[in-house]
């Protein structure tokens, strides 16, 4: 098991941001060749669109809404799940795989992307 003093931190700087910066102190990956990020999509409350969570492995609180929100602190919507991954797209991330686990009759939806490591 990986320790937390192991773990890189990235912080994202809003939807309109194409910077994702390394806030982490530790340089343990400066050789690896790249980074992996997860976003996970759940539908909105009726509603077509989906919100997103980016997750790059940073500490994360229950009580912390961890959604995607712009620079004004608004959530973020995609109208699709495929809109999400084009805005990634736009960011430099590539796709790696997708899954889909469902929760009673809600889809949540899963995607790994990668990025070259700086």
């Amino acid at each position: 098991m990986m320790s937390n003093s192991n773990v890189r931190y990235y912080t994202y700087k809003g939807k309109n941001s194409a910077s994702i910066t390394d806030t982490s102190s530790s340089k343990e990956y400066e050789g690896i060749k790249y980074i992996y990020c997860q976003i996970v999509g759940t539908a909105k409350l009726f509603s077509r669109e989906v919100t997103i969570s980016i997750d790059y492995g940073q500490e994360r609180s229950f009580w912390k809404d961890n959604r995607l929100k712009d620079e004004n602190g608004k959530i973020q919507s995609f109208n699709s799940m495929v809109d999400a991954l084009n805005y990634m797209g736009n960011q430099g991330w590539e796709f790696v795989e997708a899954y889909v686990i469902t929760f009673g009759n809600q889809n949540v939806y899963h995607y790994l992307l990668k990025k070259n490591n700086p």
